[in-house]
């Protein structure tokens, strides 16, 4: 009897018992992971990739940079989406400095900046209409200014941003305090 009994203890003890698994905490999970995912792909909007040439001011300002062309000026070259539009070196050593000096003119803007702008502005808008974006041409430009350069070097690059259509200017600074 005492062996029967340990032989039915024993089969109802192999049966395979029933395991709940709480998919509760686990999608609670799972939405917090994907939230911080989500937040910390949209705080890194755009990479910029500054010239050796170019020292920028320090801001205490928190705000990202939006998507735009991006414009850095030394005072001796400026770049537009890291291709150099002008560079006074390379001009000088050519023998033409007194037409390319783009600061010593009496211009109110500089025209190689003023072309190259213009033709980025009509590739965006043949981008955004192959593409059947909804979306206007924002004309949004990003500056990486070097914080030597004079305002009145810097008011001719602005004049010349908002002839070409570019009307709104974010200025890319450094972290005063970084973190």
């Amino acid at each position: 009897m005492n062996k029967l009994r340990f032989i039915r203890n024993r089969i109802r003890s192999k049966k395979i018992k029933e395991i709940e698994l709480n998919l509760t905490s686990l999608l609670d999970v799972l939405v917090i992971l994907l939230f911080f995912l989500i937040k910390n792909y949209d705080s890194s909007s755009q990479v910029v990739i500054v010239s050796k040439d170019i020292k920028l001011p320090k801001s205490v300002s928190k705000d990202t940079n939006n998507k735009g062309v991006v414009i850095q000026v030394s005072p001796t070259t400026i770049w537009v989406d890291d291709r150099i539009i002008l560079d006074i070196r390379e001009a000088s050593s050519i023998g033409i400095n007194n037409k390319i000096n783009w600061y010593n003119t009496k211009s109110p803007g500089v025209i190689p900046l003023f072309d190259e702008l213009v033709k980025k502005r009509e590739q965006i808008k043949l981008a955004k209409n192959m593409a059947n974006s909804k979306e206007d041409f924002s004309g949004t430009v990003s500056l990486v200014v070097d914080k030597t350069l004079k305002y009145s070097y810097l008011k001719k690059i602005l004049y010349t941003c908002a002839e070409a259509g570019y009307k709104q200017y974010k200025f890319v600074v450094l972290d005063k305090n970084p973190s």
